[in-house]
C-alpha cells in the first residue's frame, strides 16, 4: 500500500534572483534531518514533496525556520495535501482558461478576509477573472499573463489578509502527480 504525500509549497524563492533557496540543498537538509520521509523536490520555484505530517502547521513552521536558518529567506511555506490538490484541480473554476500557464491557484495559508474577493474584482483587468474555492484563490490571468495583471503580490496580501503562494495549473497537476507516489 502507497501512503500519499504532501506538497510543501514555498512562498517566491528563486524568482527574478531574489530569496534564493538551493532546491538540492534544501532537500539534503531535510533529508538529514529526518522525519518528512524521502523528501523530493520539483522545479526550483519552492516546491517540496514530503511524507503528510501529523502536525502541518508545526512542519511549516519548522521548515520555514530551517530555511531561515540555513538560506537567511523568510518564507511562508503553506501544506496541501495529495487530496487538497486534487481537490483543488477538481474545483478549478476556469476549465476554460486559454492556457494552463494563464491560469494560477494561489494557496492560502488560512481564511482571507471576507472582503478579499470584491476587493480584487476592483483591480481585475480585461480578460481577467479571479474566484475563491475555500483557502484557494484561482486566478485567470487571461491573454494578457502575469505580467500585464495588476493583482501584485502586495496587492494580493492587502487584500487577502493572509499570505499565500501561486502556482499555474501545470504545475498543480504535477505536484499532484508527485503526491501520489
Amino acid at each position: 500500500m502507497t501512503v500519499e504525500r504532501c506538497a510543501l509549497l514555498l512562498r517566491a524563492v528563486n524568482v527574478s534572483g531574489a530569496n534564493r533557496v538551493p532546491m538540492a540543498e534544501l532537500r539534503a537538509l531535510m533529508n538529514d534531518r529526518g522525519g518528512f520521509g524521502a523528501v523530493t523536490t520539483y522545479i526550483a520555484s519552492g516546491n517540496v514533496i514530503c511524507d503528510p505530517p501529523e502536525d502541518p502547521a508545526a512542519v511549516c513552521a519548522e521548515v520555514r525556520a530551517l530555511i531561515h536558518d540555513a538560506f537567511g529567506v523568510d518564507t511562508p511555506v503553506i501544506l496541501r495535501t495529495h487530496d487538497d490538490l486534487v481537490r483543488a484541480i477538481e474545483e478549478n473554476p476556469f476549465p476554460d482558461a486559454a492556457a494552463d500557464k494563464m491560469l494560477h491557484a494561489m494557496f492560502l495559508e488560512g481564511e482571507p478576509r471576507a472582503d478579499a474577493v470584491q476587493t480584487l474584482t476592483a483591480r481585475l483587468q480585461p480578460g481577467e477573472r479571479i474566484a475563491l474555492r475555500g483557502s484557494d484563490l484561482w486566478i485567470d490571468f487571461g491573454a494578457g499573463g502575469v505580467h500585464s495583471s495588476k493583482l501584485t503580490r502586495p496587492v494580493l496580501d492587502r487584500a487577502l489578509g493572509v499570505a499565500g503562494t501561486a502556482r499555474n495549473l501545470r504545475t498543480v497537476r504535477k505536484l499532484a502527480e508527485l503526491s501520489a507516489d
